[in-house]
């Protein structure tokens, strides 16, 4: 068969078009394709949930394709272990109650799994803004990766969801965005973005799961983001607590659905 160059440009346009056009309304959006933003997507979709996420870089899957210090294992302990158990992925006994997996393979699953639930996920996108309606999050305002580093004045587009989740890690953006923009209270004992304190991985990986929760009308927070925003330790490279954060938000957002 003779391929015609045009038809291939036609194919990529139109497909990439519908699934934009039909992206634009959504149950949850999340923002952020890192372990934990992953894992929500995953048993969102899995439950049945219309769920968009969105990615600023080009690969998804945030820290965990570098393991820890571009050593590509990473490590769980039992929980988190049952959750890659539940996605196929290897995991192997380091000694009691601590398991490896290849970071690799524990990626390309997660990634996958979401993908074949139902998540629509779009790489090389921006979040800018928050759409705020009577002081409640209603959706996303978004833009090329591209137009956001390049510094051009591009106006962007917007999303609305029902219920967003904040899983861009260490540095909250989404939280941030709305305490400078709105002038309003988050759901923190300072009101703000208290931001991670240093590296602890017992009490990080317990502060993970209690931190993640909703911070503010309509958004949701998981994974690292979880404890920068309410002042929780960093954990370096175990990442059972992104694991299990994410499944929780997930069963949160699923019950208000």
């Amino acid at each position: 068969m003779k391929l015609d160059d045009i038809v291939i440009s036609r194919a990529i346009i139109e497909r990439f078009s519908e699934k934009l056009l039909d992206s634009i309304e959504c149950e949850v959006a999340i923002v952020g394709g890192g372990p934990a933003g992953l894992i929500a997507a995953f048993f969102l979709s899995d439950a049945g949930k219309k769920v968009v996420l969105f990615e600023r870089k080009l690969s998804i899957g945030g820290g965990m394709w570098g393991g820890g210090m571009m050593f590509n294992e990473i490590v769980v302990q039992d929980e988190g272990k049952a959750i890659l158990d539940k996605l196929g992925v290897s995991t192997r006994l380091f000694k009691e109650g601590y398991y490896s997996a290849d970071a690799i393979e524990s990626v390309s699953v997660l990634i996958s799994k979401a993908v074949k639930a139902g998540t629509t996920i779009f790489n090389l996108m921006s979040v800018e803004d928050v759409m705020l309606t009577h002081e409640h999050v209603t959706g996303l305002v978004i833009n090329w990766s591209a137009v956001e580093m390049s510094g051009l004045h591009v106006d962007p587009l917007t999303v609305r969801s029902k219920y967003v989740v904040d899983a861009t890690g260490h540095a909250a953006e989404i939280a941030s965005i709305i305490q400078r923009k709105s002038g309003l209270r988050l759901d923190t004992p300072t009101g703000k973005v208290i931001g991670e304190k240093p590296m602890w991985a017992d009490m990080g990986e317990r502060t993970i799961l209690e931190n993640t929760k909703e911070f503010f009308p309509g958004i949701f927070c998981a994974g690292m983001c979880s404890n920068a925003v309410y002042g929780g330790p960093r954990m370096g490279p175990v990442f059972g607590g992104m694991l299990l954060s994410g499944k929780k938000v997930a069963e949160i957002i699923a019950q208000k659905i």
